[in-house]
């Protein structure tokens, strides 16, 4: 449970659960099996959820009561926090505001799905407030909309991962999963889930059971992926904040194409319960939102040790939250860009993001720019990368692809995933994969991550673009050239994004300005192991020297 006590301008609400209205509990993720044999079929168990407090959060002051209601889903989540907890506004008033404003523009962009039928979240929204006249408050996110990206569990929802039809048959979920149950307890009401490629497969949002997720800024290109439906949620003010996971970029190409704020955690900041839960450390689950507090917020809602993950990370989450006062002058950025030419890259990712480097410099920091990866006796700089990350991925990917092929339904699964199998099992990328293979790779990231120890000797940061492309039309399942190379596989384009996921390094992705068709890029920050709280540091720095999301709002949100 989550016990707050929280002070507002003088005033002080009680923040704490109500004796009975949840239980203590851990709730487990379905894996890509369970959805295809039972989306249901989740395990839960009992254990303690984090005791967390507000800390040193620097909540906004001066929230008033706008005269169009409709302004409610133009609050940041902190400042529709305050709102909601010193009844500026009901939770009523807010899941109306949210709700019309879905109605109007999730038909233009696909960004949720499996929404709820209204007059069930307006009931549920009026047991937030009856509950703040009892002078009780869930969590810093009492009756917030929230919806779950469809990869995860929540009780009563379907789970489809892009690829689980509905008229298969298959029970909802009867439990959360783990980072889902946190959020219930923080006061959050499920409105439905965010959209997702098949399985999660590919950093473009589209499959057969709901289509395609378009672009916050241009609805001819793709959202990117597989977080698309979560970043352009939060990016058109259909959400406060969203979660979301990352294995291959997904929790830093869809913001970084959106213009939003996206982390990747450390592993094991955010616990993962169920399933294997020792060798799969690819993917983690993460947040995003518009603003660094809001980020924060969110990451720390989702963080904190759980006996149900054992690699989990004993720290204290409200450490995330600690953004004032914080000093960046002197800090060192290392600049990898293209690494030297190595990644075929647009030009006008290059431009938009080395252009932005500038603001680093602005808040007193170095930028040194690199030409590669580093070099040791282990590590072969750039040529070592895609081959660490072929075998790497086909494995772990691979197999969640495998137990679908296990039940005869190979002939329901996109070219992608006959990929990643392929190249696990058959003779794709110098497959199948074996044991011995499994292990060098290991000792090859376990090479990467010593090469980078030794950067994090000399720099703070290690920055690249988010993505090698701007983004492209979302009738393409992706780019077959870059630059004019042509990618070798679905999900080539993407190898800026591997580098994170082999070191398991926490991984910033923030704005980085436009391009001069209107179009976002992002930045992605790699920063020290374990060091998020650093980068949810320089997230609030950067967002208070730059006006790329104030002052850049998606043409939608001015129709």
């Amino acid at each position: 449970m989550s016990a707050w006590e929280t002070p507002y301008d003088g005033t002080r609400i009680s923040c704490r659960p109500a004796s009975g209205l949840h239980s203590w509990r851990q709730r487990c993720m379905a894996v890509v099996v369970d959805a295809a044999t039972a989306a249901a079929a989740a395990v839960a168990a009992m254990t303690s959820a984090p005791t967390v407090s507000t800390g040193s959060v620097p909540w906004p002051t001066g929230v008033t009561r706008p005269e169009d209601l409709g302004r409610i889903v133009f609050w940041d989540a902190a400042e529709l926090s305050v709102a909601i907890r010193r009844r500026v506004v009901s939770c009523v008033e807010v899941m109306d505001a949210y709700l019309h404003h879905i109605e109007k523009l999730n038909p233009k962009v696909n960004a949720i799905v499996s929404l709820r039928p209204r007059e069930e979240l307006i009931a549920e929204a009026k047991e937030k407030d009856t509950l703040l006249t009892q002078g009780i408050c869930q969590g810093w996110m009492h009756g917030f909309p929230h919806a779950v990206k469809d990869l995860a569990d929540v009780a009563g929802l379907p789970t489809s991962y892009g690829f689980v039809r509905p008229n298969w048959g298959y029970p909802n979920p009867t439990s959360d999963a783990l980072f889902v149950s946190r959020i219930r307890d923080a006061g959050a009401i499920f409105i439905g889930k965010t959209n997702a490629p098949e399985l999660g497969l590919g950093s473009q949002t589209y499959n057969n059971v709901f289509g395609t997720t378009y672009n916050a800024y241009d609805q001819t290109k793709t959202s990117g992926g597989s977080s698309g439906g979560a970043a352009v949620a939060v990016a058109l003010r259909m959400l406060p904040v969203a979660d979301g996971s990352d294995f291959m970029g997904s929790l830093r190409n869809p913001p970084g194409w959106n213009n939003v704020f996206g982390h990747r955690p450390s592993y094991g900041r955010v616990p993962r319960g169920g399933g294997e839960l020792g060798i799969d450390q690819g993917g983690v689950i993460g947040p995003i939102a518009r603003t660094a507090l809001d980020l924060a917020l969110l990451l720390r809602t989702m963080s904190g040790y759980d006996p149900a993950s054992p690699l989990s990370i004993t720290d204290n989450p409200e450490t995330l939250t600690d953004l004032t006062d914080q000093q960046m002058r002197g800090r060192k950025i290392a600049w990898l860009g293209d690494l030297g030419g190595y990644l075929p890259m647009e030009s006008d990712v290059l431009a938009v993001t080395t252009q932005a480097l500038q603001h680093f410099e602005r808040l007193g920091m170095t930028v040194t720019p690199l030409n590669g990866l580093p070099q040791t006796a282990e590590w072969n700089g750039n040529d070592d990368l895609w081959p660490t990350w072929l075998t790497y991925r086909h494995w772990l990917a691979g197999m969640s692809v495998k137990s679908i092929y296990d039940l005869g339904m190979p002939a329901t699964v996109k070219p992608e995933a006959v990929y990643e199998y392929e190249g696990l099992i058959g003779d794709v990328d110098g497959g199948p994969i074996s044991a011995v293979q499994v292990y060098q790779n290991a000792q090859k990231r376990g090479a990467l991550y010593e090469a980078f120890r030794g950067l994090f000797e000399t720099y703070d940061y290690i920055v690249l673009p988010t993505a090698q492309v701007m983004p492209f039309n979302a009738t393409s399942h992706w780019p077959s050239h870059v630059a004019g190379v042509q990618m070798s596989s679905y999900h080539r384009w993407m190898e800026v994004t591997t580098i994170g996921t082999l070191i398991n390094a926490p991984t910033l992705a923030m704005p980085a300005g436009f391009n001069d068709a209107g179009l976002p890029i992002g930045l992605q920050v790699i920063g020290r192991n374990h060091g998020d709280a650093s980068l949810m540091q320089l997230a609030y720095a950067w967002e208070k020297q730059t006006e790329f999301l104030s002052g850049n709002t998606p043409q939608l949100l001015n129709a």
